[in-house]
């Protein structure tokens, strides 16, 4: 759970909501062919179970120090796409509907672009 305290009282929003609202913001971008699995053992399991043990691939959500949240996603790009362009885009594509979402501030949106689809 994620937390925010305000004048009104505290706000409480799962860490599944804001990571499958992430995701549908990223592969509604363009360039954007999915969202990869962060590490082998992840994609081993998720393979093995039919993706529903590992539903987060790809996108870390945690809080830092001053509250605001730190957005990590690891993405499958299409071939021919300008890389620095996609991800300038979600960067903002992210922070903006996160932050309408859910009211929270989100410092910093860290993007690794680990695949190319052919």
């Amino acid at each position: 759970m994620v937390s925010i305290e305000n004048h009104i009282g505290k706000i409480s929003v799962s860490e599944s909501y804001i990571t499958e609202l992430v995701r549908h913001t990223v592969c509604d971008c363009f360039g954007v062919a999915d969202v990869c699995n962060v590490n082998t053992f992840r994609s081993a399991v998720s393979s093995l179970t039919g993706g529903r043990l590992f539903k987060r691939k790809g996108v870390a959500v945690r809080t830092d120090k001053n509250g605001g949240l730190s957005i990590d996603l690891h993405i499958k790009v299409t071939y021919g796409t300008n890389i620095a362009a996609a991800v300038n885009s979600i960067t903002h594509k992210v922070a903006f509907t996160v932050e309408e979402a859910t009211d929270m501030q989100v410092n910093a949106v860290n993007v690794y672009v680990d695949d190319m689809n052919a």
